[in-house]
């Protein structure tokens, strides 16, 4: 019997969550896109990873996180998230996780793929698009969400908030 493996995202403030889903659902192969817009931490944890997630302490309020710009990813196209707040964050969970990944331990570059699996020149297009109009944003990450891997889908497994109130 296969082990769950749980990949864990930022949850996003609301409005920063809408638009690059929208995003998403507008510039992703419909026939592809399995899954809502997210920002991946770690690719792949196991239940002990998950069980160590919850004993450590997170932040007790939202991180500030900039939407930076896109990204051309070749076959994609992602918006990049700045956050020095998140790379400290991500850096301290890596720190305590234990055996990572290969890819989980390798260099991490935050984005949010909202286009992905096309050929190179619809990517360039889109990025040429929103390269010419794109304006930095303002968001938030209020808490972590760990999602069992369903072989291309995934289910909301738990919720780490960072405001412990609500």
């Amino acid at each position: 019997m296969n082990r769950p493996t749980y990949i864990l995202t930022a949850e996003l403030d609301n409005a920063s969550f809408h638009w690059l889903d929208q995003l998403r659902r507008t510039h992703f192969p419909p026939d592809r896109n399995v899954l809502p817009a997210h920002l991946t931490l770690f690719h792949r944890l196991s239940e002990g990873q998950l069980e160590l997630l919850r004993g450590l302490d997170l932040p007790s309020c939202a991180l500030h996180l900039e939407y930076a710009g896109p990204v051309l990813l070749g076959s994609g196209v992602a918006i990049r998230v700045s956050s020095p707040a998140l790379q400290r964050l991500r850096s301290e969970l890596r720190n305590s996780l234990g055996e990572l990944s290969r890819q989980d331990a390798q260099g991490w570059r935050p984005h949010v793929t909202i286009q992905n699996k096309v050929t190179a020149a619809i990517a360039r297009k889109l990025f040429d698009d929103l390269s010419g109009r794109f304006s930095v944003r303002a968001g938030s990450m209020r808490g972590l969400l760990a999602w069992q891997y369903l072989g291309g889908p995934w289910s909301l497994a738990e919720r780490f908030a960072f405001d412990r109130r609500g």
